[in-house]
């Protein structure tokens, strides 16, 4: 029997049940893709991050219920949590090596954990009227498509108001983020996202989605350093800065659960 060290831990948020949570897994080598998928399915959260330990820092792979992906930034955030709060990591920087996007830092300063991610850009489209459809919407200030679709809204009470029809949003085989400028004070900008064919129909909070929100709105509000509120049920807050081509998302994590996954 092999014994595996689990944690599941709430992301952008310093409370239990607010953020976005995700199952973390240290292990020591490479299991078979087959059995990260398994554990990820009996996890059933939205992402399960597992690493292992290399001499210049760590390896980091995510996976859904679907398979793995190329980047996320909530279960990067709760990985780092894990280091440094239970495998006696002694420097403030973690430097994670990916399969996809390459080298990723997690800086931690106080109670805050910096993410140090590419950022990426998006483009002006005329909309799908399947687009419009799934968000029930007939006015909108501006569609743009890059990493998923992103629909900028009035105001952050419409971002509130969306009620999508998941059953047409999975025909459009794209994920699809809604944005606006934040009306609680302190806040720059809102958001929510919404990915129909994952386990969780709409995501907490999504740091890879705001790769390009934050190049967006540093553009449109004509600064580099800004607070974003995720307003999902759960909710969480990012501190966002834009520096050349990366981003920088600052979080806090909680932890759940710790455990110990047994594979027979």
């Amino acid at each position: 029997m092999q014994q595996i060290d689990f944690y599941m831990v709430d992301a952008f948020t310093d409370t239990t049940f607010g953020g976005n949570a995700a199952a973390v897994c240290p292990l020591t080598e490479w299991l078979p893709d087959e059995t990260l998928l398994a554990m990820t399915r009996q996890h059933n959260q939205s992402e399960t991050a597992f690493f292992i330990t290399t001499d210049s820092g760590f390896e980091l792979r995510w996976f859904t219920t679907q398979g793995e992906i190329n980047l996320c930034g909530h279960a990067t955030l709760a990985s780092a949590h894990v280091i440094f709060e239970y495998l006696n990591y002694p420097e403030t920087t973690i430097h994670f090596e990916t399969r996809f996007v390459g080298p990723l830092t997690v800086t931690r300063n106080g109670d805050w954990l910096t993410l140090d991610f590419p950022a990426s850009g998006s483009e002006p489209i005329e909309p799908p009227q399947l687009l419009l459809d799934s968000l029930g919407i007939s006015e909108y200030q501006e569609v743009r498509l890059g990493r998923t679709y992103t629909v900028l809204l009035a105001n952050q009470a419409q971002v509130e108001a969306i009620n999508p029809d998941f059953d047409l949003m999975r025909q459009l085989d794209q994920k699809v983020c809604i944005t606006a400028p934040a009306q609680t004070e302190g806040y720059d900008f809102v958001s929510r996202f919404f990915s129909p064919k994952a386990a969780l129909t709409e995501d907490p909070v999504t740091g890879s989605t705001h790769t390009m929100l934050i190049p967006y709105w540093a553009e449109k509000l004509g600064k580099t350093q800004m607070l974003a509120r995720q307003v999902s049920a759960r909710g969480g807050d990012i501190r966002c800065q834009l520096v050349g081509d990366r981003v920088l998302m600052s979080g806090q994590a909680t932890t759940y659960l710790v455990g110990k996954v047994l594979l027979r």
